[in-house]
């Protein structure tokens, strides 16, 4: 492994990695940084107010590492797991490059930086790299894996839902530019869905690897776990019924349009319409949404949105 300090061809990558009383599986997720065989990256660490031994790990991982690369470890916001990587992202002294997130408690491939650089070396300059996993038990027994998108992604997608799973999200240069001038650090529900929504709204490169470079380890403290399986299937049909899908809805439409300046045209124009929307009732709304061509992944889930917007609910 070559230290930081030495000149390479390939872009360096930092890991944005956020952390909170995440000891019991840390330590097999650095060693999992460890082992990837594309060895030009660094590590920025977010930790959230941990009181049980996550600092000690990072401290002695830094120590470790001290020869090889450049491993930083920050006090986060504690406004939650958005809030805490969105404040990573746009950090001001964060290197330009680019950047791939991590959460504390998976396994990665050790392919995984490799694929997604390479696939941003050919992407536009402004593009939004996401791939697939093997969803796992707390041993890291594998039980299930991650459902490819059946529909290409877009803007009109990414305002339904999020295809971009944040524990394989991989962002360019030209992307985390694109970040940090939203400036966005707080009021997203899920920060993966939020850089799904402003690649895609500004006309980057949304890329949908088909491989599985991550161990994605389920258990009750999962910020947000995994959705696999019929009965999974049918529960988030049933949850874009719900009030909860409305306040996310609402919180992005919000959001965006505080960044209408970095959107596309045409994607300002959906914004405003989909807004003027929200003035009509029942059948109208549902009507003006579907006009818009607003649609989720899956054929029951799109008419359970349709459904949502005719009942007023969303």
């Amino acid at each position: 492994m070559q230290p930081s300090s030495v000149s390479s061809n390939k872009p360096r990558v930092t890991i944005l990695l956020t952390t909170y009383n995440g000891a019991a599986h840390l330590h097999e997720q650095l060693n999992s940084f460890r082992a990837q065989d594309y060895p030009d990256w660094d590590l920025w660490v977010s930790d959230d107010g941990s009181v049980d031994d996550t600092l000690d790990i990072l401290e002695t991982f830094r120590t470790e590492e001290l020869s090889n690369r450049k491993v930083r470890i920050l006090k986060g916001p504690q406004r939650g797991h958005a809030a805490n990587f969105l404040s990573l992202l746009c950090h001001p002294e964060l290197p330009e490059g680019p950047v791939a997130l991590s959460d504390q408690d998976d396994v990665w491939l050790s392919e995984k930086l490799r694929l997604a650089a390479k696939a941003l070396q050919q992407a536009a300059p402004v593009a939004l790299y996401g791939a697939q996993s093997y969803y796992t038990d707390q041993s890291l027994k594998k039980n299930g894996k991650s459902r490819i998108p059946r529909l290409p992604p877009s803007f009109r997608n990414a305002l339904t839902q999020n295809i971009v799973s944040g524990h394989s999200t991989v962002l360019s240069a030209g992307a985390l530019s694109l970040v940090r001038r939203a400036a966005i650090e707080h009021g997203i529900p899920h920060h993966d869905w939020w850089l799904y929504l402003l690649v895609s709204g500004a006309g980057g490169e949304v890329i949908i690897d088909r491989s599985r470079v991550v161990l994605y380890r389920q258990h009750q403290a999962n910020a947000m776990g995994a959705h696999y399986g019929l009965t999974h299937r049918l529960m988030r049909a049933r949850q874009v019924l719900g009030q909860t899908y409305a306040e996310w809805l609402s919180a992005n439409l919000t959001a965006l349009s505080h960044v209408q300046m970095l959107l596309t045209p045409e994607n300002r124009c959906v914004i405003q319409k989909l807004r003027e929307s929200h003035n009509r009732t029942g059948i109208g709304r549902m009507f003006a949404m579907y006009q818009l061509g607003l649609h989720r992944q899956s054929r029951l889930s799109t008419v359970c949105f349709y459904l949502a917007a005719a009942a007023g609910r969303i």
